[in-house]
């Protein structure tokens, strides 16, 4: 199972962006996921489970996922077709000379965090 490596990985990377955007807290962080990417999306949502209870910063927050579909393209005749219904060979023309375009990847698309200045703000604001 990869995907306790992934969410790892990933808690890392958060880590990171907490540390220079001076981030205390997130509230959710979502994911492209591609269709074709190998993660299973149950598995990943329990490590993310399991992880985030023991992690200071991700304590509170909700994980999304977003499927990216997966296309093909066929080098012999220029179609592209999605990867999933037809897989290496090209429903088209049936070479089988294809490469992957997308769906393969896992991406941060968005996170939702509170900061240090959000905290003096609020703190400002109830002065």
């Amino acid at each position: 199972m990869h995907e306790m490596g992934i969410v790892l990985h990933l808690a890392k990377t958060l880590d990171e962006a907490a540390e220079e955007n001076h981030i205390t807290k997130y509230g959710s962080v979502t994911l492209e996921v591609g269709e074709v990417s190998g993660i299973m999306t149950d598995y990943f949502t329990d490590c993310w489970d399991y992880f985030k209870s023991r992690h200071p910063l991700l304590k509170d927050s909700v994980l999304k996922l977003e499927t990216i579909k997966a296309y093909t393209h066929c080098e012999s005749c220029g179609a592209a077709y999605e990867t999933v219904k037809y897989g290496k060979e090209c429903p088209h023309c049936h070479s089988t000379e294809t490469w992957l375009i997308t769906g393969n990847q896992c991406l941060i698309k968005e996170v939702e965090a509170e900061t240090d200045e959000d905290d003096a703000e609020a703190v400002q604001e109830e002065a």
